[in-house]
């Protein structure tokens, strides 16, 4: 694979847009002044009037395409990643949902058969499991039968199952060994994240201190803050945690998308999609784990009881969703997408943000914030 460099478009550096020049080898990245001449040999590709950003990053997803992330073999895997990569997510982790042993060591196992090919389009980074130490009054779409307390051991065989892979769990403050869970993670390279929970105030400040790092899918399948009682929310608000945030205007209003963040700043939240397997097909009946999903006007909920589970949305659209809630400029707002993430999991060093020596997964944005072309370190996308 040759050089190519991405010319007269305005780069996204620094949190600013400026017209740069982006030259792309080996899956990493050079940038150069827009004066500077194109290096022999390289191909052009002219972006004038156009924004150039980081690609997306979405450690919080659980499939599309009509791929379920609990039945991906390593081929779905990379069927999830070439239709999110058409959208602008060049990074994302697969979200295994709370499910037997048996099963959840065959999710790893394709994670790792995925992991050991090209990966041509979109990069999966590894492993988030939400569960299964999660809290039954907030289970959401989890299977109550399968939930569990702490444990740590349970948790050092599965990131020894997937050499390290496993970066990020959701567990609930409230369950018991929920503490010794958290410190457990942190020795095992694991960010832990706390949600589904109805944890209170204490309880969470507890495993913050301890060192849970973010809030699942914030206000969603999370006890509810109270003058009296701050709860979990209370927590994750007042705290230094970043806050996942689902932008899709059903999982969050946009008044609650203006306060969170305004609340924590635009540096501690993170979107993410939380989708299904329905993300990117039409309406229809679909799963989820071992759950039944029913999706209609792209509103993902369980058969019979209605739970929201899950969405359809893409990254791309929870960028035009916070222009549009916030009225903020997409510099502004692009953090919550690229860097932040990055941050959360350990990858700032090669992603996140464009700059010489990162991998050069780019988005190309139109003047409607749409995606109009995607490299994916350094190959452009066939569309």
């Amino acid at each position: 694979m040759g050089e190519t460099c991405i010319v007269n478009g305005q780069v996204y550096i620094g949190r600013r847009f400026e017209e740069k020049t982006l030259c792309l080898s080996g899956g990493t990245l050079r940038v150069l002044e827009p004066d500077a001449p194109v290096p022999a040999g390289a191909e052009a590709v002219d972006a004038s009037g156009k924004r150039i950003i980081p690609g997306f990053i979405d450690i919080h997803t659980h499939g599309g395409v009509g791929v379920d992330v609990n039945g991906a073999t390593a081929e779905d895997l990379e069927k999830i990643s070439r239709f999110f990569a058409g959208n602008g997510t060049t990074s994302w982790l697969c979200s295994v949902l709370t499910d037997t042993v048996e099963q959840t060591e065959w999710c790893i196992d394709q994670f790792k058969a995925h992991k050991a090919g090209e990966q041509p389009t979109s990069e999966l980074l590894g492993i988030h499991l939400e569960g299964p130490f999660l809290a039954a009054e907030y289970k959401g779409a989890m299977p109550e039968h399968l939930l569990r307390k702490g444990d740590p051991e349970l948790l050092r065989s599965y990131q020894e199952r997937a050499e390290g892979d496993i970066r990020y769990i959701t567990l609930s403050p409230e369950v018991e060994g929920a503490v010794e869970l958290i410190l457990a993670a942190k020795r095992l390279g694991i960010v832990p994240a706390i949600g589904h929970s109805g944890a209170s105030y204490e309880q969470s400040m507890e495993a913050i201190a301890a060192g849970a790092a973010a809030a699942t899918h914030t206000f969603n399948a999370m006890g509810l803050f109270h003058q009296h009682r701050p709860a979990i929310m209370g927590a994750v608000l007042e705290s230094d945690v970043y806050c996942e945030m689902i932008c899709d205007g059903r999982h969050l209003h946009p008044g609650a998308v203006r306060l969170l963040i305004k609340t924590k700043g635009l540096d501690k939240v993170v979107a993410i999609t939380d989708s299904i397997m329905a993300a990117g097909l039409p309406d229809g009946k679909y799963h989820l784990g071992v759950n039944q999903v029913v999706v209609e006007e792209g509103d993902a909920k369980l058969a019979g009881s209605g739970v929201r589970a899950g969405s359809t949305l893409t990254q791309d659209a929870a960028l035009r969703s916070l222009v549009a809630f916030t009225g903020r400029p997409v510099e502004e707002l692009l953090p919550a997408l690229t860097e932040n993430p990055a941050k959360l999991i350990g990858v700032f060093g090669r992603k996140g943000s464009i700059a010489d020596g990162k991998d050069a997964d780019l988005v190309v944005l139109d003047g409607e914030n749409r995606v109009d072309m995607v490299f994916c370190r350094g190959r452009m996308l066939e569309k």
